[in-house]
């Protein structure tokens, strides 16, 4: 199984596929428990302590700004508590390989185009933008890769090259590497609000 980085509290988040800390699309009116489009989270749960002892609604709000995938949250949810943060996300992984297909979509749909870095050219800004684009027009959903482990200087070229390369996928092919890709970043941003939530509760008096 592959473990998450280490994450230290305060650190930007390593593995987005947008400048936002959760999904970009806006919650549906079938959608429930709603979330921002930016990833408000509830005042709890602090840690791995407070997940446990969230209300199912507050977890769900939680997990739904990981994946937006309503089967995966609830199967992480049903199986509280968790000892340790790694056996949360070893289910979370489990819950991330049972996806159905319309499951997979509606998650898919739900994530953002990487921005480029802040500091990328102008050249190297159209060249994510196109690229983004054309896989969009192929694929039918934003493309997803985690960059969990890659140095920020060198994140624009891994998209880039990561699209370039997925490009000539087969529809089916394709669907196998991003739903493998989405549950590492499920994974990572669920780790990544554990150490966040954590450092947040040991700051308050």
């Amino acid at each position: 199984m592959r473990h998450a980085h280490p994450i230290h509290p305060g650190a930007p988040e390593p593995t987005l596929t947008s400048d936002t800390h959760a999904p970009c699309r806006t919650p549906g009116p079938g959608d429930t428990p709603a979330i921002s489009a930016r990833g408000t989270l509830p005042s709890r749960p602090d840690g791995l302590a407070g997940f446990n002892a969230a209300s199912p609604a507050e977890a769900m709000e939680l997990l739904l700004s990981c994946c937006r995938s309503l089967r995966w949250a609830e199967r992480v949810v049903a199986h509280r508590p968790y000892p340790t943060v790694d056996a949360l996300l070893a289910a979370a992984d489990e819950a991330g390989y049972d996806l159905s297909r319309t499951d997979l979509d509606g998650a898919l749909a739900a994530e953002c185009p990487a921005p480029p870095h802040p500091g990328a050219p102008p050249a190297a800004r159209t060249a994510l933008r196109a690229a983004h684009a054309a896989y969009e027009s192929s694929f039918g959903h934003a493309f997803v890769i985690s960059l969990d482990g890659v140095r920020p200087g060198e994140r624009l070229d891994r998209v880039l090259t990561g699209i370039r390369s997925r490009l000539g996928n087969e529809p089916e092919e394709e669907r196998v590497i991003a739903a493998e890709e989405l549950r590492r970043l499920a994974r990572a941003r669920l780790a990544f609000r554990m150490a966040e939530r954590t450092a947040s509760g040991r700051s308050e008096p």
